[in-house]
């Protein structure tokens, strides 16, 4: 099926990642985790409660290895009042005690939806004097004005599109269900090219729309359809987020369950490919985004 959420740094089969494609060519081997930290350079505000809890030109973000990005707030960018310290707290692999926080503003509240490591070694000090708050205890997320969804965004997750006249052919058992040659190449970072064909180009008698949809942070709501006996075997983003609309309307086949042909070679899902959301945030789901 189409994946709902992408790779970056430390996500999915991304360089830092335990699922990682490439390698890093040294003689010895690295460490089994390696969290990376680094300034976001952009400004990020939290809203929750009616009201902007959060505004900071100073953000870090954690690339933990397999979990989405988390964007870290100085204290002092934090509202007065804003968090509440508890008695709850856990332990980070890494970075040792964590304490965890009541959020509230107006009548707002959500137990243990920040948190902060309180005592952080010496080799994860730019983490010192900050807090995450959990993604979705809060209202939104805004970069500058416009808001984010899903998670903090990933600064080395990429998205190219490309234009092809090879030809792509979709079979299921004896059934062609597409046959292109102009279909579209999606690059996605960490992953191998999905091939998205023109509506025109697809014969939706063999489709049925399949319930339940997706969404993913950089590519928008995902609607799919089920083909014969085979679940959701294809994908559609009927309207594609800024940035990658040229694939808005397009239908992509998972090559696990129809046969997908491309210049006569049969295509196979690549090891790795298959998503498993990580993190604080589990399971995106698209409350977020309606």
């Amino acid at each position: 099926m189409e994946r709902k959420e992408p790779m970056g740094l430390s996500w999915q089969q991304g360089p830092l990642a335990p699922g990682a494609v490439g390698r890093f060519l040294v003689p010895d081997p690295l460490p089994e985790r390696m969290p990376f930290a680094e300034p976001l350079r952009r400004r990020m505000r939290v809203r929750f409660g009616g009201t902007w809890i959060a505004d900071s030109e100073d953000v870090v973000l954690l690339h933990e290895p397999g979990r989405y990005p988390v964007a870290y707030f100085p204290l002092g960018d934090v509202a007065d009042g804003v968090l509440e310290p508890t008695d709850h707290t856990t332990r980070h692999r890494d970075f040792g005690p964590t304490a965890w926080y009541t959020v509230g503003a107006g009548d707002a509240v959500k137990q243990r939806a920040a948190y902060e490591h309180v005592e952080l070694p010496a080799h994860a000090v730019e983490l010192r004097g900050r807090v995450a708050f959990a993604w979705r205890a809060m209202d939104a997320f805004y970069e500058e004005d416009e808001r984010v969804v899903g998670h903090a965004a990933d600064p080395y997750h990429r998205i190219d599109i490309r234009k092809t006249s090879r030809h792509l052919r979709v079979h299921h058992e004896d059934r062609v269900v597409a046959d292109s040659t102009r279909p579209l190449a999606v690059y996605e970072s960490g992953f191998a090219p999905r091939w998205y064909v023109p509506r025109d180009d697809v014969d939706f008698s063999v489709l049925a729309p399949a319930k339940g949809q997706t969404f993913c942070p950089y590519k928008g709501i995902c609607s799919y359809f089920d083909i014969a006996g085979e679940r959701r075997a294809a994908w559609s983003y009927e309207n594609a987020w800024p940035g990658v609309q040229q694939v808005s309307g397009f239908v992509s086949f998972e090559p696990d369950n129809v046969q997908v042909h491309l210049d006569g070679v049969r295509l196979r899902l690549e090891p790795g490919q298959t998503v498993v959301a990580h993190g604080i945030d589990r399971d995106l789901t698209l409350d977020e985004v309606k």
